[in-house]
This record gives structure tokens, sequence and C-alpha cells, in this order.
């Protein structure tokens, strides 16, 4: 009875945050009419202010570059900071999704260029404690507020815009205030809001300028659990007596993400260097919850296109975050990626400590690399021999091993100068792909990569792309934007620093929002986050590849 009670609780109050948030809605339109028809806008008074707008970067400069001073530093004591900050840490300090970086079409990035773009991206992550809302009434609530208070905010910007006093472009529920609102909030609410956004974000590139600048800064943020919250999940994994196990713990993270965030340690038994991930408690169990609220929350402000099918991005977010947040199988998959590859070259995945590992709790060899952001700054052959081996594992994973690491975030490489070995981590989001659909996406990029319109056409209906009833328009469009992903497959090298990929894809996105008759296969959400991430990788290492000649070496095994 009481589980019962306390389920129709939450329908009530989930279907009450709806009725609201669809209300606010309606009087966000109904002021916007009032004020654009009436003499109000005129007979209103006002003084317009000029206020210094600060940067993105500016807004979002941590906690660490306040204590340098506010004065600033040169850029090289920056740098030199940065790379300690790095060394020290032995993780990822910077979260920042490669999948919402656009590329430059236009013109190559000179190196100084991206020694910027880096160091920006590193000093915008910011580490903040805060608590994590564990139940699903908690989160609730949460949500709640947050619809209330962006219902409000658009309200009083919708207001401002129509009698002058703000210049903000672009839809006044994505103004800069209800940005922050929910930058805010979903970073800490972590969990399914993040995973959703990520998934969002990567879908076609076709989110506009401000959702994805939201989506990045909430990625960019990392708030981390207090160590009282920490202590209470580490108590019920490892047992009261968990700090016995180690010769010591530093209790601040070395990284903080949507599932979990991750600290260094030292086994008490070898004196083995640990990463210790620890999941934020009540993220898997809020996960139906949490998408739940976010359905609503996204349709009621309908910021994003109908043709991005949010309904099965919501199944497909669903469940890779039921996978990400049991360690248990992603234990399994780092032990999987440890076996494929412990003979290999190029690359390195840290051994699994099976007996400090449980559901919520996942420790693991600390590698000793640096972050693989840093290559930006390497020389062209390394930066190229890099490229080249990470997209040949992208291409080894989907056809040789058919299991994938889907999560491309510069977070998950680092690269290690001693061994010169690219070192993997983070294998949560790790997923199989059947044989046939294996064998006809190989179809396709093989297709694509002999520029045949026929082998693509064919193809795409049988893995779930076409129905066979699209328009004319559409199936253009498809076709184009496939061939285009296989023009660096098609010619001896590659130059991905001149890449116009992304720019010919995003002209194709409106077309195939409009008049798509089907939502993507569910695997390709995954794989094509991985795959586009790969590319833009390489476009920021701005590597030039013989992709050709990796592509014939991978048919050749097959």
């Amino acid at each position: 009875m009481a589980s019962k009670r306390i389920t129709d609780t939450y329908g009530v109050a989930n279907a009450c945050a709806n009725v609201l948030s669809t209300f606010l809605k309606i009087q966000v339109k109904n002021t916007d009419v009032l004020l654009k028809t009436s003499n109000l806008r005129w007979s209103i008074k006002y003084k317009l202010r000029k206020e210094t707008m600060e940067t993105t970067e500016t807004t979002e400069t941590t906690e660490t570059t306040e204590t340098n001073g506010k004065d600033g530093l040169s850029n090289e004591s920056l740098k030199n900071q940065l790379k300690q900050t790095a060394s020290k840490t032995n993780t990822t300090n910077i979260n920042t999704n490669i999948n919402n970086i656009n590329v430059n079409s236009e013109a190559a990035e000179t190196v100084e260029a991206v020694d910027k773009v880096s160091m920006s991206h590193a000093l915008k992550k910011e580490l903040k404690e805060s608590r994590m809302p564990t139940t699903r009434i908690s989160r609730l609530f949460h949500y709640g507020g947050l619809a209330v208070s962006l219902g409000i905010g658009t309200v009083g910007e919708t207001v401002r815009r129509a009698t002058g006093i703000s210049n903000e472009k672009g839809s006044s529920v994505m103004s800069e205030a209800n940005i922050d609102r929910l930058v805010n909030k979903l970073s800490r609410m972590r969990g399914a809001a993040l995973k959703l956004g990520q998934m969002l974000s990567i879908q076609d590139n076709a989110l506009t300028s401000q959702i994805e600048n939201l989506l990045l800064r909430v990625q960019n943020r990392a708030d981390y659990m207090p160590n009282s919250q920490m202590e209470r999940v580490l108590i019920h994994e490892l047992g009261p007596n968990w700090k016995n196990n180690f010769l010591n713990f530093d209790p601040i993270p070395m990284a903080a993400a949507s599932i979990g965030q991750v600290h260094s340690a030292q086994l008490a038994s070898s004196g083995m260097p640990v990463a210790i991930k620890i999941q934020y408690p009540g993220v898997a169990t809020s996960i139906n919850s949490d998408l739940n609220n976010l359905k609503i929350l996204v349709k009621v402000s309908n910021l994003f296109p109908k043709g991005l099918y949010l309904d099965n991005t919501i199944k497909v977010a669903r469940k890779e975050l039921i996978w990400e947040t049991d360690y248990i199988r992603e234990a399994e998959c780092m032990k999987k990626f440890y076996d494929l590859l412990k003979d290999d070259d190029d690359f390195v995945v840290p051994q699994v400590i099976k007996e400090y590992s449980t559901k919520m709790i996942l420790t693991s060899e600390k590698l000793m690399g640096e972050p693989l952001i840093n290559a930006v700054n390497y020389n062209q052959e390394l930066r190229n021999r890099i490229g080249k081996n990470i997209l040949q594992l992208c291409l080894r994973e989907l056809f040789e091993f058919k299991f994938m690491q889907t999560d491309p975030n510069w977070s998950n490489f680092f690269y290690n100068k001693t061994t010169n070995k690219i070192e993997l981590v983070d294998f949560g989001a790790s997923r199989s792909f059947d044989d046939q659909f294996v064998n006809y996406y190989f179809q396709i990029l093989k297709s694509a990569a002999e520029q045949n319109v026929e082998g693509c056409a064919i193809y795409s209906k049988k893995i779930g792309y076409l129905t066979g009833y699209e328009s004319e328009m559409m199936h253009n469009a498809h076709i184009d934007s496939i061939l285009t992903l296989g023009i660096p497959f098609s010619v001896p090298v590659y130059d991905f620093s001149k890449q116009t990929i992304t720019s010919k894809i995003r002209d194709l996105i409106p077309t195939m929002l409009k008049y798509r008759l089907t939502p993507p296969p569910d695997e390709t959400y995954s794989l094509h986050r991985k795959l586009s991430g790969a590319f833009l990788l390489c476009a920021k290492l701005r590597a030039k590849i013989r992709c050709r000649d990796i592509f014939e070496d991978i048919v050749g095994k097959l």
C-alpha cells in the first residue's frame, strides 16, 4: 500500500508539473501577443541599460583561474599551470564532448588557435561540490522547480524584449538567464539529464547554436558529491572499513561526469596506484522517472525539431543509461577490451581490480599518460600517427571485434610519451553489434568510399535508414550525406585540417529533418557518436591520414 501511495503521489505530481509547464507556455505566447499588438510597448518608459556581457569563457572561469588573479596570467604561465594540473591529476580535467565541437570548414585551424581552444576548454572545466538528489520525489520537485523557473524567466524575457529593455536574439526560452538556470540544475541532477543532452547534441548536429551552447556548458560543469554522501556509497559497497584497503585516498575527485566521479588511490596490499569510479546515488533508480520528466520539459518547451524523433532517442538513452550504471557490466567490457588489445603496439587498457569493484564502484589500474587533448601541440608526424591509430581502432571495433566503446570524449583517451601508446578508459558505453547490422553498414561505407549511389540506396533501405517511400528530395539528401562521409576513404591521403564534411552534412540536415519518415536504426545513435567523434578528433589534431589504406586493410581481414 505504501509503495502504491508513493507511485500515485508521484504520478499526480508529475501530471501537475506537466499542466503547469503547459500553462506557462501558453502565458508566454499570450504575453508576447499582448505586447506586440497594443500600445503598451510604447507607453512603458524605460531606460536602456548597457550591460557589459561577459563571454562564455569568462562566465565559466573556474576557481582555479580566480586564484591566479583577476589580472590574468601570461599564455606561457597558463600553459605551464595546465600541464602541471594534468600531470598531477593524471586524468581528464577536460570533459568537452568532441561531438559538440564544430569544425570550421572554410579554413584550417592554426596551431595557435587550437592551443587557445584547448586551454579555453581546460579552464572551463569546473569542479564544484553539490549534493546529489537521490530519491524520485526529490528529483521530481527539482525538475518541477526548473519548469516553473524557466516559465517565469521566459515570460520576463518576453516582456523585456517587447519593451526594448533586452536586445537578446533567438528563443525567449533559451535566454542567457534561462540557460544559466538549466546549466545549474542539470549539472546538479546529473544522470539522465546529461546523457540525454549528449545524445541530442550528437544526433545529426541538428540543434540550434543556443541549444548546443547549453549542452556544451552542462557537459563542462562537473559537480561532485560532498564527502559525506560519497562515503555512504563506499561504506555500502565496500564495507565500513573500506579505508583499510587503501594506503591513501584522495577525497577530491580527479574527474566528475554524468554517472559518477573518479578518485585517485593506492592499494594497501600492493601499493598499486588505482582509479576508483564511484557512482552517484539515485542515478540508476531514477532513470525512468528522470527521462519522463525531461521528455515533458523538452516537449512543452518545443526546443527540438520533430525530425529528431525524441521518443526514440529517449528509448535508446534509457537502454544506454541502464548499461552505464551497471559497473559490473562495465568491468566485464573493460576486461574484454583488455584481452582484445593486450598485445597491441598502439593501445593500452587498464586492468580491473575485481575485489574492489561492485555494481556502484569500479576500481582499475591507474594509467600514467597525459590527456590526449595535449596532442594538438605535438609535431605533425605524431599527430598523424595518433589520428590514424584512433580511426583504425574505431573501424576495427565495428568490423573486426563487432564490439565498440562508443563514447569518443577526449577525456577517454590519454597519451603516454614513455610507452608511445594511447591509453583507453571508460567502457560503460561499450556495446556489441550483430552480424547483419555490421554487414549492411560495411556495404554502406564501401559504397560511399566507391561513390556508388545505387549501393548506398540499396543498403540504406536494408539497414533501416530509408523506407522506400521517401520523397526524391529526402532520398537525395540522405544519399548525399552518405557519399560525403565516404570522401576520406575515397582518396589516397585525407587532410582532416581542411575537411568540409561537417559543413556539407549540416547543409543537408534541415531537409532530412523535415522529410524523414523513420528514425535512424537504434544502433546508429551510439555508432555515429563514435564515428563522428573520431573524425572530429582527427580534425582537431589536423592529421593527414591514409584512410583508404586503413579501410582496405580491414576489408582484407574480413
